[in-house]
């Protein structure tokens, strides 16, 4: 089997860090609170707006009321050294002064009683709207009797209002506020005390009836920014379905697609482009369906190289057993025997490899990567060959591992690094000659690396093989009768395959070169493997 390279083209450009700022969200909040704003600043603004006219308004009748108030006192006032207010010439005062149709004015006296109104004074006709038409069988009494107790308490809170404010006025004080009229309206009113020196003798009372029109208004000024508000979160909404939902839908009908084998890699260019988390997804979700394609392939493959190596051993077999049912004697059916024996050793170690290399994924996913310790691993792998080696075995010699600060660290599995190590030195044995050496060196490579080399005193490795050797199923050996390690059949080619896989893994590089002697002779082979070392 074999691997596909994380580091591929596939994979999104760029990882979101975690905690990091999202583009797509931001675009989402700032749509929605947009729309909010709006409508906020409008409310906030036209509130303002409201109480500066209100506050305006109240100005404007504190500045009128006194302007009366002096009027009155200096026109309608006799009596001395004890003032009195003159009633009727204070009524043809307040009846000479013009009240605009919008105000009205009303005159007290000193105990409180309403002496004039400028209502009455100019035949002012309040008009009041009729209430909605009732559906048949509605009771008429029922409701005339409910609106008069209505308009009553409504009437006997405007006057209570209004009676609180005369007396707060006849005590000296000045009095503004918005209150409540008999007709359920509100109006601005301005209540200012007649004095003459200290003497209060009545008091002025000047309302202003435009609190509504100036409410009203407010609304009306409202509506462009609850139109805006609305407008833009519409917008968003939409942006928000063109740019999410409408992507998220194509990518599940892509993913769908792949799923039910009418494509083996999802391909959306136009969306990957996006520099969102939508872009991310979908480059991830390329870079994984091109994974599993690869994946697959490399399983087709595989495949096909497995019918084809067992095939030959087989083939062999089965034509040693043909030929033994016609073997004329028990001499020539036992020159067979051996032959029968060796294709079924080689078709066991041959189903065992492949058994091996079908399984490393998911030994390779099982593991959890840890820090190791890779120099005092290759001593104790190099410790086991020397405990269990027979006469005439080439010798494993490992170079002297440091410790401490010192130690050659990686971050891998455990397990499949000594495999490597292993079937390295396996196929470095088998191509020494009885009582040479294998020799395993670690040392530090200049791009923060561990390098490990192992090197053999076999012929070497043809220039033109230097790759080749690490494909699936590929061996060639020099056929060596007295050599039973290079004896034909006892090795299926898969040692340098896995090994390639496991080191690419790990993020890390493996190949081979030829040993040379300073006249240029061949004098071994060597196997450079390097790891990332892992971090300090």
């Amino acid at each position: 089997m074999s691997s596909v390279d994380a580091t591929s083209p596939g994979r999104p450009r760029a990882q979101r860090a975690r905690g990091s700022a999202s583009r797509l969200g931001r675009l989402i909040i700032v749509l929605n609170l947009l729309g909010l704003a709006f409508l906020v600043v409008g409310v906030l603004v036209l509130n303002e707006f409201r109480q500066g006219l209100i506050n305006a308004r109240v100005d404007s009748l504190r500045t009128q009321s006194d302007l009366i108030s002096y009027v009155i006192v200096k026109g309608a006032t006799q009596g001395d050294p004890e003032p009195r207010l003159d009633v009727d010439k204070a009524v043809k005062l307040l009846e000479l002064l013009d009240i605009p149709r919008s105000e009205r004015a009303r005159l007290y006296d000193a105990d409180g009683r309403l002496v004039a109104d400028s209502d009455v004074i100019a035949d002012k006709v309040v008009v009041h709207a009729l209430p909605p038409a009732r559906s048949r069988g509605f009771h008429l009494f029922g409701f005339l009797g409910d609106r008069a107790r209505e308009e009553a308490e409504r009437e006997a809170r405007a006057h209570q209002a209004e009676r609180a404010e005369v007396r707060t006025a006849l005590s000296g004080l000045a009095v503004q506020q918005v209150r409540e009229t008999e007709s359920g309206g509100r109006v601005v009113s301005v209540s200012v005390p007649i004095q003459y020196v200290k003497a209060v003798l009545g008091v002025l009372t000047i309302e202003a009836g435009d609190v509504d029109a100036i409410v009203a208004a407010q609304r009306a000024a409202l509506i462009p920014f609850i139109l805006i508000a609305v407008a833009v979160n519409v917008i968003s909404s939409l942006l928000l379905v063109r740019l999410v939902a409408r992507p998220v839908l194509r990518l599940a009908r892509a993913a769908d697609s792949v799923r039910l084998k009418q494509a083996r890699i999802l391909s959306l260019p136009d969306i990957s482009e996006r520099d969102d988390e939508i872009g991310d997804l979908t480059r991830a979700l390329e870079a994984m369906t091109a994974t599993l394609s690869a994946r697959m392939d490399a399983t087709e493959r595989f495949a096909a190289d497995v019918s084809h190596e067992i095939k030959n051993p087989l083939t062999s077999i089965r034509s040693a057993v043909e030929t033994l049912e016609m073997a004329p004697t028990a001499a020539a059916q036992q020159r067979l025997l051996p032959i029968l024996k060796h294709d079924v050793g080689r078709l066991d170690r041959l189903i065992t490899d492949i058994s091996n290399a079908s399984r490393l994924d998911a030994e390779l996913s099982r593991e959890a990567p840890r820090t190791i310790d890779l120099g005092r691993l290759a001593a104790d792998i190099a410790g086991f060959y020397r405990a269990s080696d027979r006469a005439g075995d080439p010798e494993v010699r490992a170079s002297e591992a440091p410790s401490g600060a010192e130690a050659y660290l990686v971050v891998g599995r455990e397990g499949p690094i000594g495999q490597v190590l292993r079937n390295l030195i396996d196929n470095a044995r088998s191509f020494s000659p009885p009582g040479g050496a294998v020799t395993l060196t670690l040392r530090r490579g200049t791009r923060r690396s561990v390098v490990v080399t192992v090197d053999d005193e076999g012929p070497g490795i043809p220039e033109d093989n230097l790759e080749s050797i690490f494909e699936r199923f590929y061996t060639q050996r020099p056929r060596n009768k007295d050599d039973r390690r290079g004896a034909f059949g006892g090795h299926s080619g898969l040692g340098l395959s896995i090994a390639r896989q496991i080191v690419e893994v790990h993020g890390g590089s493996i190949h081979a070169e030829n040993r040379r002697a300073p006249d240029g002779a061949v004098v071994g082979a060597r196997f450079i493997v390097e790891f990332p070392e892992a971090a300090a």
